[in-house]
């Protein structure tokens, strides 16, 4: 498989703190990874590395952008920014979905904020809506959703823009093992099942056994790395 976004030699310092100390790791479209690890062991900042939210002190992160590799580590603020907004979806471990719209607005503004017809961004929000289960919600209020529910918007959100990787950091941290096993399966199935890549941090073994593979991070480096789904070990 072609890889769609890699890190070479990935560190990162926060202060006198070393996050990351020389990861590599790379991923492929249609491609589920997940990432464990304890409390400090680098996993989200590699996440954020990757995604270009924190800019690495060394390495590259290589993202196979309809043909052109590009570096997002040595992107401008701005290019960085245009990517995340494009190329990158995100779903976090609440949402940070915006309580005062209702879903179908959450949805929408991604595709909004990138110029897209009113009536095109919410015929869309309420396409992926549909797929994810809960089309009838669109109307609600975030306040009048279930945890589920409210994690399926994020979803849907995520997928708005079309992305090639969605970075997921404990999307099902705050929910019920039902509905966590629920809402992976509405994640898989928008991402991998559409031929992108899916990058989960997870604390959840249940979670991680859902993805081709399990990477496991202490003290910066990646400490087991399991061949992909398929290969010998």
């Amino acid at each position: 498989m072609q890889n769609l976004i890699e890190a070479r030699s990935l560190f990162k310092d926060f202060g006198p703190t070393r996050a990351l100390r020389g990861v590599d790791l790379a991923v492929a479209a249609g491609e589920s990874v997940a990432i464990m690890g304890p409390s400090g062991s680098g996993k989200t900042t590699l996440l954020h590395c990757l995604a270009g939210i924190e800019t690495p002190g060394a390495g590259q992160v290589l993202f196979d952008r309809l043909g052109e590799v590009v570096d997002v580590a040595a992107l401008s603020d701005r290019r960085r920014s245009e990517l995340r907004r494009t190329a990158f979806g995100f779903v976090f471990q609440q949402g940070l979905l915006l309580p005062e719209l209702t879903a179908g607005e959450n949805v929408a503004l991604p595709l909004l904020l990138l110029g897209r017809p009113r009536t095109d961004a919410e015929a869309e929000a309420a396409r992926l809506l549909t797929l994810l289960g809960i089309g009838d919600k669109a109307g609600a209020r975030i306040g009048e959703l279930s945890g589920g529910q409210q994690q399926r918007v994020a979803i849907a959100r995520a997928q708005a823009a079309q992305p090639s990787v969605v970075f997921a950091d404990e999307p099902t941290g705050a929910l019920d093992s039902v509905t966590s096993a629920e809402v992976m399966t509405a994640l898989l199935a928008s991402t991998v099942g559409s031929g992108r890549a899916l990058i989960v941090v997870t604390h959840d073994a249940g979670v991680a056994a859902r993805c081709d593979r399990t990477l496991h991070m202490a003290d910066g480096v990646i400490v087991e790395a399991p061949a992909r789904v398929g290969e010998a070990s």
